[in-house]
């Protein structure tokens, strides 16, 4: 392994630019005044003190910058990743203990290590497990739940719970401490970002500035919200009418240093920790992929979840909680010009400068402004066309979404995650085992093979030409030997049978020996097995196994010439 392997950035600093530092400072002063609202706001959903949000936009990005594979891919605190860090404090310590926060920072260690060892393990492919339509449903319905528990802030009111039931129940027996100043303030914040999200742009592009500047400007409109709320609060001493502020916010940069939980708090979070690293790792390389894609470039999986796990490492080590790829400031990055991670860098010393010299300011922050940026922020992550398509397309896919969906809304994020994992997989292994059997003929004039029941072919009735469009493993080996038995028990002239094993790319033990089984078997009715177009790795097993020493016909090098050979053998 190359070090430039270990540290992809080496690839891009070697060649690096006077005009690649200026786009990449415009872009890290772009995402900074994102980030910050950002940060403060999605540690308010953890549950954390307000500047552990920032301390977790700092190492992480500089961690990533060195590891990562993703030239656009902007790492934080995300609202999933949040939310999910709150539900799984919540049973084991309370907001605003050490315990909680120490909670917090053992949930990134373990999710850092975690993604570090499965990166090691080459186990970037694990995304290929996981269904991308029924996360789909788990985002969507982690949104909801999202914009609702901070609906109380901008309510003024006391509230808890971890699914919409108990949110709702608590909102409702709490809704007479309703305070009218708090929601003007929030309610009005919310409508300024939606206003922002729709007009800013042509806004930005009516005073003639470019426009992919505009694009990028137009979504740091929390920055502004947060800025003018403050004022607001500030100027007529809205904290006496009810505003909760976010009050003190210690100046300063993080204390290094890395504490080893105890194995009662490791057992308690191993899960959950385990359910963020998968759940950040699919939404992160979801994002670099896209993004790369509209660069031509690469991103190594793999690399990713050692990239991602040095970044939440890093975060325990600064005091943090989990982060991840964040999509809103990945493509702010993306629009504002970033061409490498030397711009995550600039982002990370852009915080670095906020912690040190504007958390005074920070002081008359009401908690309704980071409570609407998150409202406005989760809005995009709510997609339910997802159940119209899944309906159109796949009913197996449609009842897999609509079953995440409704778990996770009714019993919690942690279930929901749960569910949808263990949803994938079985969609998976439900395809896999039934896979699509297609009885093959020839068209006539040429040497293909088409489905019998698609295209009008020539085929013989004692002759049975089959193709398995599944590599053969432990899962569909028993359905494919039952669909040859029935086949034979309902036309009782079959004399062969030929297995077309052009889509059969691998073949596991339990295949093999189902294939030996099925050939005794079939000799018993006087039927031969044959085999056609076997590729090269399935041959060696098939050899090592001595099945061609045993089996009943022959191995024959295109369908063409098995269908040729054997139809002459109809009066044999």
């Amino acid at each position: 392994m190359t070090i430039d392997r270990i540290f992809p950035a080496l690839s891009w600093l070697k060649s690096y630019t006077r005009t690649q530092f200026g786009q990449d400072a415009t872009a890290a002063f772009i995402v900074t005044m994102l980030l910050i609202p950002q940060s403060l706001a999605y540690a308010m959903l953890a549950g954390v003190p307000p500047e552990v949000g920032l301390y977790s936009s700092i190492l992480p990005l500089v961690l990533y910058a060195f590891f990562g594979t993703s030239t656009s891919l902007s790492v934080g605190p995300v609202a999933v990743a949040s939310l999910m860090t709150a539900t799984s404090l919540a049973a084991i310590a309370d907001q605003g203990t050490v315990s909680y926060l120490t909670g917090a920072i053992t949930l990134a260690l373990l999710s850092g290590c975690m993604l570090i060892m499965m990166g090691v393990m080459q186990l970037g492919m694990v995304t290929n497990l996981l269904s991308h339509s029924v996360i789909s449903g788990f985002i969507s319905a982690s949104g909801i739940i999202i914009a609702l528990s901070q609906l109380k802030h901008i309510l003024g009111i006391q509230a808890h719970g971890d699914n919409v039931i108990t949110q709702s129940l608590s909102m409702l027996e709490s809704i007479g401490e309703f305070k009218p100043v708090t929601f003007a303030v929030g309610i009005s914040v919310v409508l300024f970002l939606l206003l922002a999200r729709r007009y800013a742009k042509q806004l930005l592009l009516m005073l003639n500035i470019p426009e992919n500047y505009a694009t990028s400007l137009s979504k740091t409109a929390p920055i502004i919200g947060v800025l003018s709320s403050l004022a607001i609060v500030y100027a007529y001493n809205l904290q006496s009418h009810g505003v909760a502020i976010t009050g003190n916010i210690p100046a300063g940069l993080p204390q290094l240093g890395l504490t080893f939980p105890s194995i009662e708090l490791i057992r308690d979070l191993a899960l959950p920790a385990l359910m963020i690293s998968i759940i950040g790792y699919v939404e992160s390389i979801s994002v670099g992929k896209t993004l790369g894609a509209k660069r031509r470039e690469k991103v190594q999986p793999n690399q990713e979840l050692i990239g991602l796990g040095a970044a939440n490492i890093a975060s325990s080590i600064s005091g943090g909680f989990p982060v991840t790829g964040g999509f809103s400031r990945s493509i702010v990055n993306f629009d504002a010009g970033a061409v490498t991670q030397l711009a995550g860098v600039m982002t990370a010393i852009g915080i670095m400068i906020a912690s040190l010299v504007l958390t005074p300011i920070l002081f008359f922050l009401p908690k309704a402004t980071l409570a609407a940026t998150i409202i406005v922020a989760v809005t995009s992550l709510i997609d339910f066309s997802i159940l119209k398509k899944t309906w159109a397309f796949s009913r197996s896919d449609f009842y897999a979404v609509l079953a995440t969906i409704v778990i996770t809304l009714l019993l919690g994020v942690e279930i929901g995650v749960a569910s949808g994992v263990g949803l994938s997989i079985l969609l998976h292994l439900s395809r896999t085992s039934r896979p699509h059997v297609a009885e093959v003929g020839l068209i006539e004039g040429t040497e293909h093979f088409r489905n019998v029941k698609r295209y009008d072919v020539k085929t013989y009735p004692h002759l049975l030409n089959l193709r398995p469009d599944e590599s053969l493993f432990f899962v569909n080996a028993a359905f494919l030997e039952d669909h040859i038995i029935d086949s034979i028990n309902l036309r009782k002239e079959i004399t062969d049978v030929v297995i077309q094993c052009s889509a059969v790319n691998e073949i596991d033990f339990s295949a093999l020996e189902m294939l030996e089984a099925l050939n005794s078997q079939l000799a018993t009715l006087n039927v031969r097995l044959s085999l056609s177009e076997v590729k090269g790795p399935v041959m060696d097993h098939l050899e090592y196994s001595g099945l061609l020493q045993h089996l009943s016909g022959k191995v024959y090098l295109s369908q063409y010439q098995a269908f040729q050979d054997l139809s002459k053998r109809v009066n044999l």
